[in-house]
């Protein structure tokens, strides 16, 4: 099976660089415009999201939600005043960067994106080396650290075609949770799920919110949103509509 693309670093050592400050503010964009391949998505958007927080990224399919997402994680380059993106300017980021940036956040798609013919723990191990682990046995600490995090602290042995749908977004969610990272961002995490899973996965992703880490969630599911309310930014006819304002 071929496995997806990890972005490593294998650039001759350079001098130890200060990593960029967290600020209060994990993103913060003014004023940005987005494109994808040339045909300009969202025009003059502006918002922020702070430590801690918890916010869903709503709108209709096709409005720019996950355009949003790709600028966040260095996959499309913004135009406009400011984009920041946990201290990282993502007007002027450099392509060597762009690895640093994605260690320190996690992501969660909708369809898994899960090495079939490999295990939850070999998963999670695989991820751990791309990103420069090298200790096993630390390596082995960390994935159950967050397994149990996850409620899958027995399944670690379990191939991706031995689990629900459910227990697969877990793993994701565990995955994103390997480096500790500073922001998580979900893409549609229960797209894929019936009612009660989907339930299940946004406890999940709120009980990660509640010790400290930030979430950002792009979602269609309102029945969710409704039980567990938190801020939301609407993406509507290019522009952005924030339930703060």
């Amino acid at each position: 099976m071929e496995e997806p693309e990890v972005i490593i670093n294998n650039e001759p050592e350079q001098p130890v660089q200060e990593q960029p400050t967290i600020p209060a503010d994990v993103i913060s964009f003014k004023h940005v415009n987005i494109s994808h391949r040339k045909l300009r998505v969202l025009s003059d958007i502006s918002f922020n999201i702070r430590q801690g927080e918890f916010v869903y990224l709503i709108g209709k399919t096709g409005s720019g939600k996950s355009s949003i997402l790709k600028t966040l994680i260095g996959e499309l380059r913004p135009e406009g005043e400011e984009a920041m993106m946990i201290g990282y300017d993502l007007l002027n980021i450099k392509k060597k960067q762009i690895p640093e940036l994605r260690k320190k956040i996690g992501v969660v798609f909708q369809d898994y994106q899960l090495l079939k013919d490999r295990t939850v723990i070999e998963n999670l191990m695989f991820v751990l080396r791309a990103t420069q682990w090298k200790d096993k046995n630390l390596m082995l600490n960390r994935c159950e650290e967050v397994l149990t995090l996850v409620g899958l602290e027995t399944k670690d042995f379990k191939l991706p075609s031995q689990l629900s749908g459910g227990e697969q977004q877990r793993v994701c969610i565990a995955r994103a949770l390997l480096n500790s990272p500073d922001l998580i961002l979900a893409d549609e995490p229960t797209g894929n799920l019936d009612p009660i899973t989907a339930e299940e996965i946004f406890q999940v992703f709120h009980h990660i919110n509640q010790s400290g880490t930030t979430v950002f969630m792009a979602t269609h599911n309102f029945s969710l949103i409704d039980k567990f309310p938190s801020r939301a930014i609407c993406v509507e006819d290019g522009k952005l509509i924030d339930s703060l304002v």
